[in-house]
């Protein structure tokens, strides 16, 4: 196999992996006051936070990479709101960490589910494996919301 041919998927999954990475780095910050507050009882450990978000960013890369190649015309639109879901995603961190803002990040939680639901449908028009792989992405977002508005209610 050559390198051609993963091109494609190792740009596409470092793309989100740098988009996380610069969030992190952004937020790191925050994560004192973070460490401070009240979590829910079924707050995950912390160590499991990187390793959730590699796969799920990897996940989403081989998914965009797979509309990325397609001839479909409807491609550059789906791709739009990967763009989209994916800026909403980092700036999730920076309202949340950064401006310890955790009720507009529930809300942003909420928008951010949103289009990751219309990006899973704008996909599966394309490619059906592409938006499966997002499956993962959008459920753990869900539970990002639930742990997130957890957080905010105990500590507001």
């Amino acid at each position: 196999m050559t390198l051609k041919k993963y091109k494609p998927y190792l740009i596409s999954i470092a793309i989100p992996l740098a988009v996380g990475g610069i969030s992190a780095f952004f937020t790191m910050k925050g994560m004192p006051y973070f460490q401070m507050q009240e979590k829910p009882w079924f707050q995950p450990p912390n160590a499991a936070f990187p390793i959730v978000w590699t796969i799920l960013y990897s996940l989403m890369g081989i998914s965009a990479a797979r509309i990325w190649q397609s001839n479909d015309p409807k491609k550059t639109q789906a791709l739009r709101t990967y763009g989209l879901q994916l800026a909403v995603n980092f700036l999730w961190s920076v309202i949340f960490f950064g401006l310890h803002n955790y009720f507009l990040g529930f809300l942003w939680l909420l928008l951010l589910i949103g289009l990751v639901g219309k990006m899973i449908l704008q996909f599966a028009q394309i490619d059906k494996k592409a938006a499966k792989l997002q499956i993962p992405y959008l459920l753990w977002c869900s539970f990002a919301a639930i742990l997130n508005f957890s957080i905010w209610w105990l500590n507001r």
